[in-house]
């Protein structure tokens, strides 16, 4: 996806999220964003965090409804406090935990399989109110193929793994993926 965040924007998301999180963590109010220019538009977007090369939280924000900075902000909290597959990441941890941002692009209907790209596209499964969504990085550190990807976005909507094939929607799009690298 050809981002129009510049380096600077970026590294604003990323000291966004992560104070976002430090100020929560210490049960201060969150430093005023005072944004401007891309950052200030509205965007989707979701925050990964790791702990060495782990999964230790991921939460995201579909609408664009909110200023990207909020989105980032907010999810970065969601990610660290609130993801139920994981306890909260505690102040002792977070200076050893790294953020990943993904700033998703515009979603668009699958309508022919083979145009799904292992790497580029994130794919968004859905039936009903069942909705499972996995960002384009995911495919690439499990080594997925585009069916196991479809199958495997299905079963994270809590559906049957080839409801891809059904009648479930599947939605794909790119994103702007950037993150920390920790020392």
């Amino acid at each position: 996806m050809e981002s129009q965040l510049t380096p600077g924007d970026r590294l604003a998301l990323l000291a966004i999220a992560r104070d976002a999180i430090r100020a929560r963590l210490a049960k201060e109010p969150p430093a005023r964003m005072d944004v401007a220019g891309t950052i200030a538009r509205p965007a989707a977007a979701f925050v990964t965090l790791r702990r060495e090369v782990h999964l230790r939280g991921c939460i995201g924000h579909l609408e664009l409804d909110r200023p990207l900075a909020a989105v980032v902000a907010r999810a970065a909290v969601a990610a660290a406090l609130e993801d139920p597959r994981f306890p909260p990441v505690t102040p002792a941890e977070l200076d050893a935990v790294s953020i990943e941002v993904s700033v998703l692009g515009p979603m668009r209907r699958v309508v022919n399989w083979s145009a799904i790209e292992v790497g580029r596209h994130g794919l968004i499964a859905q039936s009903g109110r069942a909705r499972g969504l996995l960002l384009p990085q995911v495919a690439v550190e499990w080594g997925w193929n585009v069916e196991t990807f479809l199958g495997q976005a299905c079963l994270k909507a809590g559906l049957g793994a080839d409801a891809w094939r059904t009648g479930a929607e599947v939605f794909c799009f790119e994103a702007d993926v950037f993150g920390e690298t920790l020392a």
